[in-house]
């Protein structure tokens, strides 16, 4: 193992037993890892029209439509074990009242059936706001967000264990790009305030969620708020940190002074929203990303191979920093991605671009282990080391956690 990945690695000595509990000597087994302990994620946003079936709203980010379930599935269920599903506001419930629950349920158990952590994004947000909202008394407001809070974290508890509560808070008071009923009531309330009012109302509805701070705004102004947050007594489970990089690969050097400076609050880091481009980057006097629209942004082969390149350099920057804890890609498929832009894994007619296979490279190659044929010493017991996670010896499960240095199995 690399040396700056044995945080992510353990070796443990495994003890396998026959049934009538005595060591299996001088035998062959078969070692295999089964899933990662690291959260691999990816958005899951195009299942919910293939699992849960059409819907008459307005389509959700990411929502594909050429591509059918065997061949995203077989994609995406090859790389990642972490699904971040949408839950805007404006999206999930278009009419007061009448909210997309079946779709979302039918797909978080789908992906749940198949090992899948599923993710929420997000509670509360600025942005993707119903248009029924607007015009009603601040407190309605506060009252509709709390009860919806209450509802999503309460009602998928047990499916969805891990909630994306609050997003973009920094801008949040001071957003200026379209109407939206929450905005005022962050003026009204301030960030603080609005931070404790979702992850409270969360954490009552589900005491078990991991429950995550996310912004895009990576600059001293998000650990001002860590830090007001922090100082107010507002428990807060993870540091989300995007990092759409439509202007470029920043580089191991940024990332690195960046995970450190966040690093520094002792929480798990979770890199919430990567993207890399696989064509022309977009200009660098851009501020604002949603500004840059464009009728055609086309995958070249050019930037196919530089993003295949960035993608590895970028995930083992992340990887070998010890308070990551989770990295999610922001789209499969550049077939219906944000902004039109291509950073997806996968062409928009289904094809696997260069950078999938390299970040299967790491994930499924480098940093897993395959089907491995081992033997048994006198006493029964073989070495096994690799990344942490969940492990079958002859077909039964084993773990290898920090840690843990003995097992024991018996076939």
């Amino acid at each position: 193992m690399a040396d700056d990945m044995r945080h992510r690695t353990g070796e443990v000595t495994l003890t396998v037993l026959t049934p009538d509990r005595q060591p299996l000597a001088d035998q062959v087994i078969t070692v295999a890892q089964q899933r990662h302990d690291f959260a691999f994620g990816n958005i899951g946003f195009d299942f919910v029209r293939l699992v849960g079936g059409p819907s008459d709203t307005a389509g959700v980010f990411g929502d594909a439509e050429h591509l059918g379930l065997d061949v995203l599935a077989d994609a995406w269920l090859g790389l990642f074990n972490t699904a971040t599903l949408p839950f805007y506001w404006g999206g999930y419930e278009p009419k007061r009242g009448e909210t997309d629950s079946r779709r979302l349920t039918a797909t978080a158990r789908w992906l749940a059936e198949r090992g899948v952590t599923v993710k929420g994004h997000p509670l509360v947000w600025h942005t993707v706001q119903p248009d029924w909202l607007l015009g009603l008394p601040l407190d309605e407001v506060e009252q509709l967000a709390r009860a919806r809070i209450r509802e999503l974290a309460g009602g998928f508890a047990g499916l969805i264990d891990v909630w994306d509560a609050i997003n973009e808070t920094v801008i949040m008071p001071v957003f200026a790009n379209g109407d939206n009923a929450i905005t005022p009531l962050a003026w009204a309330r301030g960030r603080i305030a609005m931070v404790r009012m979702a992850f409270e109302e969360a954490r009552a509805a589900n005491p078990s969620a991991t429950l995550v701070l996310n912004d895009f705004d990576l600059s001293t102004a998000y650990e001002c708020l860590i830090e007001g947050v922090l100082e107010a007594g507002i428990r807060i489970d993870a540091i989300g940190l995007q990092t759409h990089m439509h202007q470029g690969y920043r580089g191991e050097e940024y990332m690195q002074r960046t995970l450190d400076r966040f690093a520094r609050y002792g929480l798990p880091l979770h890199m919430t929203e990567t993207t890399l481009l696989s064509g022309h980057l977009m200009p660098p006097e851009i501020t604002d990303l949603n500004d840059y629209q464009i009728p055609s942004w086309p995958s070249t082969p050019e930037g196919e191979q530089r993003q295949a390149e960035e993608i590895v350099r970028h995930y083992r920057s992340l990887v070998g920093h010890p308070a990551v804890q989770s990295i999610n890609y922001w789209g499969i498929t550049d077939d219906g991605a944000w902004l039109g832009a291509p950073v997806g894994l996968l062409r928009a007619d289904g094809s696997r671009k260069p950078s999938y296979d390299a970040l299967a490279g790491l994930i499924k190659g480098e940093w897993w282990l395959p089907p491995t044929e081992m033997r048994t010493a006198a006493d029964g017991t073989v070495t096994v080391a690799g990344f942490h996670g969940d492990y079958t010896a002859g077909g039964v499960p084993f773990t290898i956690k920090p840690g843990r240095t003995s097992a024991t199995v018996v076939l």
